[in-house]
């Protein structure tokens, strides 16, 4: 089915953030949950910000700058999450990293973002991301409730147990492409769910 045209953010995708360095501007409430979400995603992050948040951990900030945004800030920096409650200033970061090639996400600002964060259920190794395009973020965090009811911690060992099962293909000298993993997945779900009311 061909994308919807009027969409703007259409090719969604999970990034490795290990060891990479992200730059978060703001540490109110939405600014410490970005930068400890990246921080536990594997990041580097650097946070600057006037005033930190006291829900913020900072040691899992790797390098805290207590004081307003300067250009500077962008050196080696590959993202950037703005998140200041200033619209103005929010929508100036952004034009900066902009100019440098960084890609940037600007807290409720679509217009300044170049990729936008989707709401997240996760088990393990399984993650279910839900996005309304940045139409309706309070809709795309429901979906993800309603979602993550039906995740059971079954579903991520299941997921480790078909990993374990490709392995094991591959090290046989065997193509995971040449087998259907079709009813083999659809057990595994169907076991995990059993006690879920959710219809396949």
């Amino acid at each position: 089915m061909p994308i919807d045209s009027a969409s703007t953010f259409a090719y969604p995708v999970f990034l490795d953030l290990h060891d990479m360095h992200v730059l978060v501007v703001g540490g109110g409430p939405i600014g410490a949950r970005k930068a400890q979400g990246l921080a536990a995603a594997g990041a580097l992050v650097r946070l600057v910000a006037t005033d930190v948040s006291e829900h913020l951990d900072t040691a899992t900030i790797h390098d805290l700058r207590p004081r307003a945004f300067e250009p500077a800030d962008l050196e080696g920096i590959r993202l950037v999450v703005t998140a200041t409650g200033d619209e103005l200033v929010d929508a100036a970061i952004s034009a900066e990293a902009r100019a440098r090639g960084i890609w940037t996400n600007a807290a409720d600002q679509p217009v300044d973002c170049e990729f936008i964060l989707p709401a997240i259920a996760r088990r393990g190794r399984v993650a279910v991301a839900v996005s309304t395009d940045g139409a309706s973020p309070a809709l795309a965090r429901e979906l993800r409730n309603v979602i993550d009811g039906f995740l059971t911690d079954e579903i991520g060992v299941l997921a480790e147990t078909l990993a374990a099962e490709r392995s094991a293909v591959q090290a046989s000298g065997a193509s995971t492409e040449d087998i259907d993993w079709t009813e083999r997945v659809r057990r595994g779900i169907a076991e995990a769910l059993a006690d879920r009311s959710l219809a396949l």
